[in-house]
């Protein structure tokens, strides 16, 4: 008799820390006549693997702080202003090797197909030293596979749909198999059906590699259907509104996005708001 099939070894753990000390960031105000303050007084700590999503109105702040995550910093400004971004314990004064962004632009190469536009970031001598010829052209087929662009691996940019290309941008940063994941309202442009798409796929590739996933966004049901955890963001100054998780297991349905504990979720995201004095712009997509 054989053997019972046993069941597949979960994903392994691919994350890193990220600790946020009293944050603030001031920017010179229009003009030049004094500073605007952006974010204020920031404390945040992620240990573990998740989808931490990143929710406030628009302009609040949140792309601003997911920077500096991924230790982006302009060259005229002290960034921040005060206190400290830490990963895996060390301070992030500058481009961090584990954190890989992905915007709402998908910046494709237009001369490049889409076998070139992923492989793109290996032309870079920091993963060209990483990583050997070989292995990147098995990753690059098996990213291409996991985001369903196999058949379109030749297109260029111009040949394919905003969700298509979106695919790209995401098989771009998941090849270089970041350990933490920056993503900056990538599906915003989308429409309804192919971020319903989009978002599936993303927690899909999240449970075959699991990494820390920062998302940013100004949409209540995508925090809530996609985040393990949701940081909710003032208006400026930004300070931290709410924060809490969410135990239902993804993918969640429409059946519980319509259920009590979401409707809870969602009302208590919006009080926290209203509270906070916010004035900018949330969106509720269901």
């Amino acid at each position: 008799m054989s053997a019972d099939p046993q069941p597949a070894p979960p994903a392994a753990d691919h994350g890193a820390s990220i600790e946020i000390k009293g944050v603030v960031q001031e920017f010179p105000r229009p003009g030049g006549e004094g500073v605007v303050r952006v974010l204020d007084g920031i404390d945040l700590q992620i240990e573990k693997p998740g989808i931490y999503m990143l929710l406030g109105p628009s302009g609040c702040g949140k792309s601003t702080l997911l920077h500096m995550m991924g230790g982006v910093r302009p060259v005229d400004r002290k960034f921040p202003t005060a206190g400290r971004v830490l990963i895996d314990g060390i301070v992030c004064e500058a481009a961090h090797e584990d954190a890989v962004m992905v915007f709402q632009r998908y910046a494709n190469r237009p001369d490049l197909d889409v076998r070139d536009n992923i492989a793109f970031p290996f032309r870079f001598k920091l993963w060209k030293r990483r990583v050997a010829a070989r292995e990147v052209r098995d990753r690059v087929d098996r990213v291409i596979a996991a985001v369903g662009l196999t058949d379109k691996a030749s297109l260029f940019p111009a040949q394919l749909s905003g969700g298509q290309n979106q695919r790209v941008a995401l098989a771009r940063a998941l090849v270089l198999r970041p350990r933490i994941l920056l993503m900056d309202e990538p599906f915003g442009a989308l429409d309804a059906q192919i971020r319903e798409e989009m978002q599936a796929l993303l927690v899909s590739l999240w449970e075959q590699r699991r990494c820390v996933i920062i998302f940013v966004t100004h949409d209540v049901t995508e925090a809530l259907v996609l985040g393990d955890r949701v940081i909710v963001l003032s208006t400026q100054p930004a300070r931290i509104a709410d924060d809490f998780y969410i135990s239902e297991p993804r993918p969640r349905s429409s059946a519980w996005q319509r259920s009590g504990e979401a409707v809870r979720f969602e009302e208590r995201i919006l009080d926290k708001l209203h509270k906070a004095g916010g004035k900018g712009q949330v969106r509720v997509s269901v």
